[in-house]
């Protein structure tokens, strides 16, 4: 049994949806995590994918499978994820409490 977390607001589990339907990624998982780069010192992680390991978290948020590595979890704990449909703003957005500073594009972040 998936456990129950909160990551995606509306309008991101919407996007989602719609691309995993648009796609027909309906066996895939959505992995959400972070890694060491980017000009302030980590970047966030945003795919599709179909394989999971031994330290992934699974999870289940507004109808969309989630993973995530524990390491990640850790440290994104009260991360949100939106999506923005602007004419000048579009895509996926993090919103990191935990983020000390983030780049001007916003990709990348520090804790």
């Amino acid at each position: 049994m998936k456990a129950s977390k909160e990551f995606l607001t509306k309008a991101a589990s919407l996007e989602m949806k719609r691309i995993i339907e648009e796609q027909d990624f309906d066996d895939m998982f959505v992995r959400i995590g972070m890694k060491g780069g980017g000009c302030s010192g980590y970047t966030y992680i945003l795919d599709f994918c179909r394989d999971k390991d031994g330290f992934d978290l699974e999870y289940e948020d507004r109808g969309v499978n989630i993973i995530i590595d524990k390491k990640s979890d850790f440290f994104m704990k009260d991360t949100m994820i939106d999506f923005k449909d602007g004419l000048l703003d579009r895509g996926f957005k993090f919103i990191n409490p935990a983020a000390t500073t983030t780049c001007g594009c916003g990709v990348s972040f520090s804790l």
